[in-house]
């Protein structure tokens, strides 16, 4: 029956244009219409990084809750974290519609949204207002007319200092001109000098996080890798979308500009992921994203050197009840290879990954 109700809901979200669908589900899970997790907690699934507990590893990617409108219900729904956001100073409406646009033969999305999202002071107002349900990351950026591009970073996390559980420094969207220059060494080293000057003058001690693309090249990845050592930065997410159209059908929406996400991702991501495990060494915590819609992909990213997971585009073709299924898998996944945490299972094939040379 659920199936049943999945696919329903998936064939009337789809008969509309993908951001009109967007907006009616965050609306669905804000008027308590859809079914949470009532899975009990597997302990097998906890994982602690960064001084932070969590109850399983699969989180909800930054994108899907841009204005920290529905943590809690995303939490619910079994999510073991949430990250809201990209969240800029100053309100912006983004690009021009239409900006979102699905290739469903790929079960892959291509957006050029710009950080489209009501500001800091809004999101503060909800996030601060929450009841506390489940870890709540703040994605931060800046705004596409800023004259201090760092300085957004830095206003980000005075404003959420005192509700975040983590930040997301994100400098690699494709869809903000510029931004992605910031993965620089010269350019990254003054970024998170100042972001972590402003994170260590807070009476909390929140762990930062670093978003970098999957388009970079083995020099770049040095180059990051180093710097975040330098910084002894909280963890790095790998990654956000890809500006490639490497292997996709002939769908004609594959000529759309943006970043792409979804499936197409995962080989791509899961490489510069191992890669960076391989750079950053065992001890700096590693999210993987990109291509993850199974209990299947999501191991595979832990096998490759992943402590986390997060996925979006999966939510979007596997629809609500999807977190759960991925939750009960693992579990039987643990079951089936008598593994005591499902974390035992990382850097099992990290090798294989990081010997692989990233796609053109």
């Amino acid at each position: 029956m659920k199936s049943l109700i999945d696919r329903f809901a998936r064939s009337a979200l789809f008969a509309l244009d993908p951001e009109t669908a967007h907006e009616l589900s965050v609306a669905a899970l804000k008027s308590g219409l859809l079914p949470r997790c009532r899975r009990d907690r597997d302990p097998r699934l906890a994982v602690s990084i960064a001084g932070l507990d969590f109850p399983n590893p699969l989180g909800m990617a930054a994108g899907y809750d841009k204005n920290a409108e529905v943590p809690a219900e995303l939490s619910r729904l079994g999510f073991g974290f949430v990250e809201v956001g990209t969240l800029t100073p100053k309100p912006q409406p983004g690009n021009p519609k239409p900006r979102i646009f699905r290739l469903v033969r790929d079960h892959a999305v291509i957006n050029r949204l710009g950080f489209n999202n009501q500001g800091h002071a809004e999101a503060h107002a909800r996030v601060s207002g929450r009841h506390r349900d489940g870890i709540v990351g703040i994605n931060i950026g800046a705004n596409k007319e800023t004259d201090d591009r760092v300085g957004d970073y830095v206003s980000g996390i005075t404003r959420f200092a005192d509700v975040a559980d983590y930040f997301t420094v994100n400098i690699s969207s494709p869809n903000t001109p510029g931004l992605r220059n910031l993965q620089t060494r010269a350019a990254l080293s003054e970024l998170l000098n100042r972001v972590l000057a402003e994170r260590d003058a807070q009476t909390r001690r929140i762990p930062v996080f670093l978003k970098i693309a999957p388009d970079l090249t083995e020099p770049d990845l040095d180059d990051i890798a180093a710097e975040c050592l330098t910084q002894r930065l909280g963890g790095v997410i790998v990654s956000n979308t890809t500006l490639s159209r490497s292997g996709l059908s002939q769908d004609p929406k594959t000529a759309e500009a943006g970043g792409l996400s979804g499936r197409p991702v995962f080989e791509r991501s899961t490489i510069v992921l191992a890669k960076m495990r391989r750079k950053l060494g065992p001890d700096m915590p590693l999210i993987g994203v990109g291509g993850i819609d199974s209990a299947q992909t999501a191991a595979e990213k832990i096998r490759a050197g992943a402590d986390l997971v997060q996925l979006y585009t999966g939510f979007i073709y596997g629809g609500p009840m999807l977190p759960g299924r991925i939750l009960r898998d693992l579990s039987r996944l643990c079951d089936r290879e008598n593994l005591t945490r499902l974390s035992d299972l990382r850097d099992s094939r990290t090798s294989h990954y990081a010997g692989l040379a990233i796609p053109e």
